[in-house]
């Protein structure tokens, strides 16, 4: 039996039935901070100038995954997105797409204060912020950068401009923060945000995770139920990647991404478009489609659209974390966007 053919049209399907409708677009690999579980305190060999995508570049190649490759979802990325200048006007211009996809920005939240009401006018839904700790003193260490305020500020502004609902990821280090479980649900459901806890998976630039190191989402969730009664959310999942439960009988929910101990690679919907315009089918892929080249040396967008497919075509039935021959990307995820 011959293996089925990469599709000539349509959506951007796998040979194992999945169907990617959920974009990731990384804007720039540089960060304002220096979070230790992602890259050295002197940070990286950044992008330069050329090699990235410019402004129109990602409009149309975000174009074509919407009205050719039916995605449906644009979650802009980076690095930190907010420290690109034409933000605001390429959420304005995906906004104008059509069919309008749901747009999202995954953001430190430095800045975001002062950047809300603009990017909420353009176009945006909602943001999700990463925030650790509620230890100020914790979060320089952490991100070795004295900017715990800037990011308090940015959750609320976000909520006041209306970018709802507005979503916390925080990520539990052992012997660092593994204390903060309780603490950080109690401040989310205080002000009305929701918290998404995500296990710490081998992304880092250093290559020093250790899965041994790792908080577990059965510990997150252990941590959690010593002060509040969870149930499972009845709502279903879908390809969402957090599992989410009912706190205290709901409405409010906590969810746990759990990549590495609870892979759902199985329903997994996601693409990814890095900076320097590259395709990514998967976070932990080794390999990458340049569409860049393509672009600039004059494809049209049904070329574009025919590369995009070939490379999700040949996405892997999982991330392989637990098989012997898994290797990390030789990418952080700074520079892949998650």
């Amino acid at each position: 039996m011959t293996a089925p053919r990469t599709p000539a049209d349509g959506v951007l399907a796998d040979r194992y039935g999945r169907v990617a409708r959920d974009l990731r677009v990384s804007l720039t690999d540089k960060c304002n901070l220096r979070c230790t579980y992602c890259m050295p305190a002197e940070g990286l060999p950044w992008l330069a100038g050329p090699q990235l995508l410019t402004d129109d570049e990602i409009v149309r190649l975000v174009g074509v995954a919407v009205g050719r490759l039916g995605v449906t979802e644009v979650r802009f990325t980076g690095g930190e997105p907010l420290i690109r200048p034409g933000l605001p006007g390429i959420v304005s211009a995906v906004a104008a797409l059509t069919p309008r996809p749901r747009i999202s920005v995954t953001t430190n939240g430095i800045g975001l204060a002062r950047l809300a009401p603009a990017l909420r006018a353009a176009g945006l839904d909602r943001v999700n912020v990463s925030l650790d700790t509620l230890d100020p003193a914790r979060f320089a260490t952490l991100t070795r950068r004295d900017r715990h305020a800037d990011v308090l500020a940015g959750l609320a502004g976000a909520a006041e401009a209306g970018l709802t609902p507005v979503k916390i990821n925080a990520v539990l280090m052992r012997g660092v923060n593994d204390d903060e479980a309780p603490t950080l649900l109690r401040f989310a459901l205080a002000h009305g945000y929701e918290l998404r806890f995500i296990e710490q998976m081998p992304l880092d630039a250093q290559h020093g995770w250790d899965r041994s190191t790792m908080v577990t989402a059965d510990e997150i969730l252990a941590a959690l139920r010593s002060e509040f009664a969870l149930r499972p959310d009845p709502a279903e999942r879908g390809a969402a990647p957090a599992e989410t439960w009912l706190v205290d009988d709901g409405p409010a929910r906590v969810g746990v991404i759990a990549s590495v101990t609870r892979p759902f690679c199985g329903d997994c919907d996601r693409t990814r478009l890095t900076a320097d315009g590259q395709v990514r089918n998967c976070l932990f892929a080794t390999e990458e489609s340049d569409l860049r080249a393509a672009l600039r040396g004059g494809a049209d967008d049904d070329e574009l659209a025919r590369r995009w497919r070939a490379a999700m075509w040949g996405k892997r039935a999982g991330h392989g974390i637990d098989d012997p021959t898994f290797l990390q990307p030789a990418r952080p995820m700074s520079a892949i966007g998650g």
